[in-house]
């Protein structure tokens, strides 16, 4: 009696873990939920080689103080990684080849509150993006680039 106490207690508790986990699909340049806001800006460089895709991370670290970001074939579901689970702190700037886009089109964003919750398996956001979002404004200039990045992830 007490051993199926334990086990229907585990598997409620597994379910109601799984049921936790959100993925969401990004589509614009921002993207804001509770907890987390995001903003695309494209900055040019000399040549295509050259050009970097630049996604500012804001989060309540509270609610979500990690990231980890994998590139995914969207055909094979093969994974490469983007970024290693990292603290996000006031803000993260990732940076991110825009030929790497080509080999992985979908850009899976994983939010965890911890680097324990990193450790520990499947993400409690995922914010996935297909492509680089038709909206992402491009800028020569790192200053504007920036200035953007802290406007857009402010409103």
């Amino acid at each position: 009696m007490i051993a199926r106490a334990f086990v229907a207690g585990l598997a409620f508790a597994l379910g109601a873990q799984a049921s936790a986990q959100a993925v969401i699909h990004g589509s614009a340049d921002a993207f804001r939920a509770p907890g987390i806001a995001m903003a695309w800006a494209v900055e040019r460089g000399k040549d295509e080689a050259s050009t970097a895709i630049v996604v500012r991370v804001v989060a309540d670290r509270a609610v979500y103080g990690w990231v980890e970001v994998r590139g995914v074939d969207p055909f094979t579901q093969a994974e490469q990684p983007i970024l290693a689970g990292r603290a996000i702190g006031e803000s993260l700037d990732v940076r991110i080849a825009r030929p790497r886009f080509a080999d992985t089109p979908r850009t899976e964003w994983r939010f965890y509150a911890s680097e324990a919750g990193v450790a520990a398996g499947p993400a409690p956001l995922t914010v996935y993006y297909v492509g680089v979002p038709d909206t992402t404004p491009e800028f020569a200039d790192p200053a504007k680039l920036q200035a953007f990045l802290a406007a857009r992830t402010a409103r």
